[in-house]
C-alpha cells in the first residue's frame, strides 16, 4: 500500500462534500500538472491518501482510499489526463494545519513543505503515519 496527499479548495470539492458519496466514492478529476497526473497513474486500489483543504484554510481533514485505478479524465479534451475514484475512510479528530505540519521537524523533507503547490503527491508511510496521529487518530482506517 501507498500513501498519497491530495488537494482541493473546500468551495470546489471539500470534505464533507467527499463523505456524503459515501462508499461509492467520487472521481478525483481535473488535475492538470504532468507531475500530478503520473502520481495518479502511481496509484493502486486500496492506497491511502489525505484528504487537504487548500486556500485559507490548509489543512489535512480526512482520509480516503482509491478504489479504482487510474482511467481518462473526460474533462480533458485532449485525453492526457487521467482520473482516479476515491472514498472518504475516515475525518481527522482535529484538523492537521500546514503550520503545524511545517513545526514538527520530522516531517521537513515532505513534498507538501518542498512543493507546496503540487496537488497530488506521494508521502512516506511514517509520515502518513505521524500526521494522522497528529490528526489524533491512533490507527489507520
Amino acid at each position: 500500500m501507498a500513501f498519497w496527499l491530495m488537494k482541493s479548495e473546500p468551495d470546489t470539492w471539500s470534505w464533507q462534500e467527499q463523505e456524503k458519496r459515501g462508499a461509492k466514492g467520487t472521481p478525483w478529476d481535473g488535475v492538470r500538472n504532468h507531475q500530478a497526473a503520473i502520481n495518479l497513474k502511481a496509484m493502486a486500489k486500496g492506497d491511502r491518501a489525505f484528504f487537504y483543504h487548500s486556500g485559507d484554510e490548509r489543512a489535512v481533514v480526512g482520509i480516503l482510499e482509491v478504489i479504482k485505478t487510474a482511467y481518462p479524465d473526460p474533462s480533458d479534451p485532449a485525453g492526457r489526463f487521467v482520473m482516479v475514484d476515491v472514498k472518504a475512510l475516515a475525518a481527522l479528530p482535529e484538523p492537521v494545519t500546514l503550520a503545524a505540519i511545517k513545526a514538527e521537524p520530522k516531517l521537513k523533507d515532505i513534498t507538501l513543505v518542498k512543493n507546496s503547490r503540487l496537488s497530488v503527491q506521494p508521502l512516506p508511510a511514517a509520515d502518513f503515519a505521524l500526521i494522522a496521529r497528529m490528526g489524533g487518530l491512533k490507527t489507520l482506517p
